[in-house]
């Protein structure tokens, strides 16, 4: 009996209810102005069913006292209309709201109206407008079926609310466009994680590893000099670390913060004075105007540079580094070798080669890494547009 009865305390039903009251009341107004005429409202519904900025309002309408608390998951969309098969499921929407906002007046109205005649009818108080009990003649076992309409009052409300949602879900619910607008979100967002995690990679695996190799050779070279440069080296990168690292989490803080922020190839100087200090003789040669590069290629070829000398210097050490930055009319080169010799422990080389490789194609371009005539190679051709 509790389980029955426990819609009555929730404020669901009721909202539902004030949901399908709401059309009565412009009912209302109109049969003051000309009751002989009830159905002038619904045709009237037709022309505004078609204004697009109505489906925004009946969804929002909708979700607040349908649905209240479920916002998103609700299945109903708060968008104007866009197409015509939207123009048309709103003015249907809108009759079928009118239909069941009848049938909830006048079930809130005559039921428990008919539930108090059926109490008076026992003590000789006979109704003149009520249908087959106009007639009746007084008897105590009327008053025995006055729960009656109660309990078909409660059905009805109930009923015709979870009614009214159900349509208001199929009719209101996303457009065939929209749903693809919300897959494109949802995909974007999924990209836009798998974007953080390869920032936090590259720009926190690479001040790690400096700093690691710059700490390992300070204590091994016992020399006061070259231990305060080491030392002046892991400051200067963890700092970049930090500066990277805040760069990031504010992407996770504020979805909208531009992307330019991010470091660019016009910063790759700081990362050729990262791997020097770290003691890898890096031979730099830069060709073309790398301030012209577009902004996601540029950023993208940072990272992919980043990642490239973090594993010479994860898994060579101090060795001769050649890097060869191009940018040309339609493409820009990267190419990072290293004498190759006994792999120095160190996790995770699989994920760093995986990720440049993956960097390039999403850019549509190109990357080969491996062995090349007693090198380790790694070498990227990212298309400008």
């Amino acid at each position: 009996m509790a389980r029955f009865l426990r819609r009555l305390i929730r404020g669901t039903t009721y909202t539902r209810l004030l949901h399908l009251w709401v059309p009565m009341l412009i009912v209302s107004v109109w049969m003051f102005i000309m009751p002989s005429r009830p159905w002038v409202p619904a045709l009237f519904l037709i022309p505004l069913g078609l204004i697009p900025a109505v489906r925004h309002g009946e969804g929002v309408q909708a979700r607040l006292l349908l649905t209240p608390g479920e916002e998103e998951e609700s299945g109903i969309s708060v968008g104007p209309s866009v197409t015509w098969g939207d123009r048309f499921r709103t003015v249907v929407w809108l009759e079928a709201r009118m239909v069941l906002g009848w049938g909830a007046g006048v079930a809130t109205v005559w039921l428990p109206v008919l539930a108090l005649v059926l109490i008076q009818l026992p003590f000789g108080h006979v109704p003149d407008d009520v249908p087959l009990l106009s007639d009746a003649d007084p008897h105590w076992a009327y008053a025995l079926l006055a729960p009656l309409p109660l309990i078909a009052l409660y059905g009805v409300v109930v009923g015709l609310g979870e009614l009214i949602t159900a349509i208001a879900r199929h009719l209101l619910g996303p457009s065939a466009a929209e749903r693809v607008a919300a897959l494109e979100e949802r995909t974007e967002r999924l990209l836009e994680r798998t974007r953080i995690a390869r920032e936090l990679h590259d720009s926190i695996g690479h001040a790690l590893t400096v700093a690691v190799v710059q700490a390992g050779a300070a204590r091994a070279a016992g020399d006061p000099e070259f231990t305060d440069r080491a030392l002046g080296a892991i400051e200067d990168t963890g700092r970049a670390a930090l500066e990277d690292l805040e760069r990031v989490l504010s992407v996770l803080r504020e979805s909208e913060r531009p992307a330019s922020s991010r470091p660019t190839l016009a910063e790759a100087d700081r990362l050729l004075e990262s791997a020097r200090t770290s003691g890898a003789k890096v031979d730099a040669e830069v060709t073309g105007p790398l301030k012209e590069v577009p902004g996601p290629v540029s950023r993208e070829g940072y990272r992919i540079l980043q990642e490239s000398l973090t594993n010479v210097l994860r898994h060579a050490g101090s060795v001769p580094v050649r890097v060869r930055i191009g940018v040309e009319d339609q493409s820009l080169s990267l190419e990072v070798r290293n004498p190759l010799s006994a792999e120095i422990a160190g996790p995770g080389r699989g994920s760093g080669l995986r990720g440049i490789r993956e960097r390039a194609a999403l850019l549509g371009g190109l990357a080969r890494t491996g062995p090349d005539d007693g090198d380790w190679q790694v070498h990227v051709e990212l298309p400008l547009r």
